[in-house]
């Protein structure tokens, strides 16, 4: 074999290998692991302000609203739901699987307080938006004492 049919060979195989459907996994600093049916996926999130209103949004394309939670707190959101898919299909019949089915959540801790009962949620064209009115302390009322 020459030089030039080893390089071959070699390409393809790589080749071989990358096309091979293989199960999600997620690049950790610690440690390499792999979703399973009870694992918990992470939202991904934009977290922004204007000027009355802190503002979460995520893509939640595929996610009945039904299946959606959202906690509000004067510190905190937090969104849990449950993406399923549509009909199962073999672990042998994937090329790619990178798309995450199943239970997520997430906890954001906020930049400011927020006023959780003025709060609203909005789902348009797979886009979650949270909307929550920041508390402003310094427009606290004061109040003068009458003394007799």
């Amino acid at each position: 074999m020459t030089e030039q049919e080893n390089k071959d060979d070699i390409f393809v195989e790589l080749a071989k290998v990358k096309s091979e459907p293989k199960p999600l996994q997620i690049e950790s600093k610690e440690e390499n692991f792999e979703f399973d049916e009870e694992s918990e996926g992470q939202l991904t999130v934009d977290v922004y302000q204007d000027k009355e209103s802190i503002v979460v949004q995520s893509t939640v394309a595929g996610i009945d609203p039904e299946d959606l939670e959202i906690n509000i707190t004067n510190e905190s959101v937090t969104v849990k739901g449950r993406r399923e898919r549509l009909e199962k299909i073999e672990d042998k019949d994937y090329f790619y699987q990178e798309c995450f089915w199943g239970k997520f959540s997430r906890s954001i801790i906020l930049p400011e307080e927020v006023d959780p009962e003025k709060s609203t949620a909005a789902l348009k064209n797979g886009v979650l938006t949270i909307k929550m009115p920041k508390l402003n302390r310094k427009k606290a009322k004061k109040l003068k004492v009458k003394i007799d």
